[in-house]
């Protein structure tokens, strides 16, 4: 199994139960009586160098292509759990989880405890040598997938897990050709970029050799889709006249997967990757029923079918712990899991990983599937992610720049547009307002889709539904003042 284990971000603050507004050069019509939930976290004053000297810093060491969030970004202290604080002691709602990687909550207690004895018992040593905790560890993760899915290899991060996939699938085949989806994100290393089909990733360097992209089986943006194709309980405002249990657009999408398979790729494929519900690209999700007629479909080309659970593994979908149960399918590797024969295949020579299943990243993998289990985290995923889907959903009603709303648990996108007859994106600087908005009244969304045109709301998984009333306050008065500074342009 490929696992890139991510450790809880260490953090914390002192928080406002108050809301502040970034002032305007334009007196707005609309305010907001959203209340930020009470946090009885107070967080340490912050002692280290001032917002300008880190600025300078960041300017001057830190490459120009890691970059930020917000015209002044932000400079973060500390965090706990759904919440993060800012150097002056602003606290703010976390709904993007460090990137969809903080499941359990920032500086979860159980989490920090157990990464604090192991951090006075033992750090590091290799895989040439046994330890309990990576036993431990992969005896625990193993248990939760299914048949045959048993036999870990554990790596540092989603890109490498990835990048082992790709290898480990053409290994075992003996055949080269790997589809992925256009809009997929698989990682930024040089192999994995082949895989990701997401522009703003792409780099003018040659990469990807052997690697094809399909039709994104997208039922909003797509030729095809309806308003019965989605395992979610928001669907999309496109009709369609499809009887119960038949769905055309997927029907059509698998005749654009087949076109791939017979013109682009050999009469035998090495696999086949998919996220169960895109993540970058903004919770896309596909029409029911498709990965599975897919899947048929490439190991009839004696391919490999390939889960990343990045972004949906963990209970985050709510319904399933593994975002490919929701489709009814079993990959032959998870990026996080592989079946035993395709394990061995890597065995016929020295594979080494020098960090990957290190004592410490193992005991905090252990005990965030222990907090996951014991904070009932997928059952909140599935309660207060259909809970905020649903109020999301009431602003696509009430917006006509809000174009879909869609997802499951706690994977949401909300696709803004210029309007809902066309579709098209609403222009990148006007998104980055709404969320510059959202983040004075202390509400942190992430970001992405094709045209950054896509409002991505995953956050940690304890997040509650007084949490959601907020956020989806905060973001309902970004939408109006949006609206209304559009109104303001036009006359």
């Amino acid at each position: 199994m490929a696992v890139g284990c991510a450790l809880p971000l260490r953090g914390s603050s002192r928080g406002l139960g108050c809301v502040v507004f970034r002032q305007q050069k334009w007196k707005s019509s609309v305010s907001t009586k959203a209340k930020m939930p009470p946090c009885n976290f107070v967080p340490e004053k912050y002692k280290s160098h001032s917002y300008e000297r880190m600025q300078k810093i960041r300017e001057q060491n830190i490459s120009p292509s890691l970059r930020t969030f917000y015209k002044k970004p932000l400079l973060l202290h500390q965090g706990h759990m759904q919440w993060l604080f800012d150097y002056e002691g602003r606290r703010y709602l976390d709904l993007f989880a460090g990137i969809v990687t903080v499941g359990v909550g920032h500086c979860h207690p159980k989490v920090t405890m157990a990464t604090q004895k192991q951090l006075a018992r033992l750090w590091h040593t290799s895989s040439i040598y046994m330890h309990p905790s990576i036993q431990e560890y992969a005896e625990k993760l193993t248990s939760l997938f299914p048949d045959p899915l048993k036999v870990v290899y554990l790596t540092n991060s989603g890109s490498e897990a990835n990048d082992l996939a790709m290898f480990m699938a053409r290994l075992y085949t003996r055949n080269f050709d790997i589809i992925s989806f256009r809009g997929a994100y698989h990682g930024g290393s040089p192999y994995t970029l082949g895989l990701t089909s997401v522009g703003l990733y792409k780099h003018g360097v040659a990469n990807g050799f052997g690697c094809l992209t399909t039709m994104l089986p997208d039922v909003f943006r797509g030729p095809w889709g309806g308003s019965h194709c989605r395992d979610s309980p928001v669907q999309t405002v496109r009709k369609c006249t499809c009887s119960e249990g038949i769905c055309h657009a997927k029907d059509q999408y698998i005749e654009q997967f087949k076109d791939t398979l017979n013109t682009s790729v050999s009469k035998t494929i090495a696999g086949f990757i998919t996220e169960p519900i895109q993540g970058v690209n903004g919770a896309v999700q596909y029409p029911r029923g498709f990965l599975k007629e897919a899947y048929q479909l490439v190991r009839e080309r004696q391919g490999v079918c390939i889960s990343d659970e990045v972004q949906t593994g963990f209970g985050r979908t709510g319904s399933h712990f593994w975002g490919f149960q929701t489709h009814g399918v079993v990959p032959d590797i998870v990026t996080l899991a592989k079946g035993i024969e395709i394990a061995s295949s890597l065995a016929q020579n020295l594979h080494i990983n020098t960090f990957g299943g290190n004592p410490l990243a193992c005991t905090v993998g252990a005990a965030v599937l222990d907090a996951i289990e014991e904070d009932g985290l997928q059952k909140n995923s599935e309660d207060v992610g259909t809970y905020m889907l649903l109020e999301l959903a009431k602003l696509r009603d009430k917006f006509k720049i809000v174009g879909d709303v869609r997802g499951k648990g706690l994977m949401i996108g909300v696709e803004m547009v210029t309007d809902k007859d066309h579709r098209h994106p609403l222009p990148a600087e006007e998104v980055g307002q709404i969320l510059e908005d959202c983040k004075d009244m202390g509400v942190l969304i992430g970001r992405g889709g094709l045209y950054s045109q896509t409002f991505r709301f995953k956050p940690p998984m304890c997040i509650t539904k007084k949490d959601v009333d907020f956020a989806v306050e905060v973001f309902d008065t970004a939408l109006q003042r949006h609206m209304e500074r559009a109104a303001a342009k036009q006359t």
